[in-house]
């Protein structure tokens, strides 16, 4: 269950007057699972989307927020989308293709439900690789039937993409990044706690998104790293970066990560490091975790390595350790954070399961002078 404070939280994120588009979930056969994660992270928090329902026939009828382990949500999971339409008064603006596959394509049993959500007049938004608009088939049903694609993976015209210059330098503020040891282990979701933990703790903080989840979920700063051309990646994060400090002249930018450094297969982690240049890294990891999620043949690294890789190929310093709890019980994640303590000299969290105040006191930790005007702001 998660504590009353970080319910708090994930209720902050919600603007009162409730003025997000409506919407579906699709994720047939995978929520609360790893490629679920784009429909994990958006029923947990989203300032962009009101929630409806959960699309997975696997798990219809329960609550999408007791089946992801944490409190009921009021968000209920359901066969299909008929069923998603049955259960709301309203026809939702947009579907949300909530399945974040290793291939990035749809199946045909996935086009089917795009199309009938097209033939129905609702939207869809998909993070996919496979864009829906260059798609004849959808694009044309789309047309027909008045609605908008809105693919979060498509990048910015060439030519209007961002070479690295060096603007990084001007940033004058904490930056936090927050990688892991793994894909697809939760750095989206500790990176959107550790900020508004963060704000609630009078310390001004803007994360930058990386991933299409944290820009369907709201992120004001961010690009969909994986999908700009290779030359672009690090110059168009540290445009984004910097618009996030000359837009907002925070304390703190959270830099929500991706991959891993030491992934076999995800080049990512090396454009955050080199594009926001942080002075602190928070790295997340999941200790019952065996071999890779997407590479069943290839081992986990441990946190030590993996600490010493960040350092050092980012020139930073990793303050503490995010632990994703799966496949664990909570006196097992007790233990790994006073093990952690021990074997690291690092202090650790469960950031759903603890208060949200350890991540704070990891920050402030490290940077007395946040703590400093942390006090200032709050007298």
């Amino acid at each position: 269950m998660l504590p009353d404070s970080l319910k708090a939280i994930l209720d902050a994120a919600t603007p009162p007057d409730d003025a997000r588009q409506s919407a579906v979930v699709y994720c047939e056969g995978n929520f609360s699972r790893i490629d679920g994660k784009t429909a994990n992270g958006l029923v947990r928090s989203s300032e962009r989307y009101h929630i409806l329902s959960v699309i997975d026939s696997t798990l219809s009828g329960e609550d999408a927020g007791t089946t992801l382990g944490e409190a009921a949500a009021g968000i209920p999971i359901v066969a299909d989308l008929a069923a998603a339409l049955s259960a709301t008064n309203a026809l939702p603006d947009v579907l949300i293709f909530g399945l974040a596959p290793l291939s990035g394509l749809m199946s045909e049993a996935d086009r089917a439900v795009v199309l009938e959500a097209v033939a129905a007049g609702i939207g869809v938004v998909s993070g996919l690789h496979e864009f829906l608009a260059d798609d004849p088939e959808i694009s044309a049903a789309a047309l027909a039937s008045g609605v908008v694609l809105h693919d979060i993976r498509r990048p910015r015209p060439t030519k209007h993409l961002r070479m690295f210059d060096g603007a990084i330098d001007s940033v004058d503020c904490v930056r936090i990044a927050v990688l892991g040891t793994d894909g697809a282990i939760g750095k989206r979701t500790t990176s959107t706690l550790l900020t508004q933990a963060l704000n609630d703790a009078g310390i001004h903080t803007v994360m930058v998104g990386t991933g299409q989840t944290g820009l369907m979920q709201g992120a004001a700063y961010g690009v969909a790293l994986d999908a700009i051309p290779a030359q672009f990646g690090v110059g168009e994060l540290e445009g984004a970066v910097v618009a996030a400090y000359e837009g907002e002249h925070p304390a703190v930018i959270v830099i929500e990560g991706q991959g891993a450094l030491s992934h076999p297969a995800y080049l990512s982690s090396t454009v955050v490091l080199r594009a926001s240049r942080p002075q602190a890294v928070i790295m997340q990891h999941a200790p019952a975790r065996r071999m890779l999620s997407d590479y069943p043949q290839v081992p986990m690294p441990s946190p030590f390595s993996e600490i010493r890789l960040i350092e050092l190929f980012g020139k930073t310093r990793v303050i503490g350790l995010a632990i994703n709890h799966e496949d664990m019980t909570q006196e097992e994640v007790t233990a790994a954070i006073a093990r952690y303590d021990i074997e690291l000299g690092l202090p650790a969290t469960d950031a759903l399961w603890h208060d949200p105040s350890a991540l704070v006191a990891m920050v402030t930790t490290a940077f007395p002078t946040l703590q400093a005007r942390q006090s200032l702001e709050t007298a």
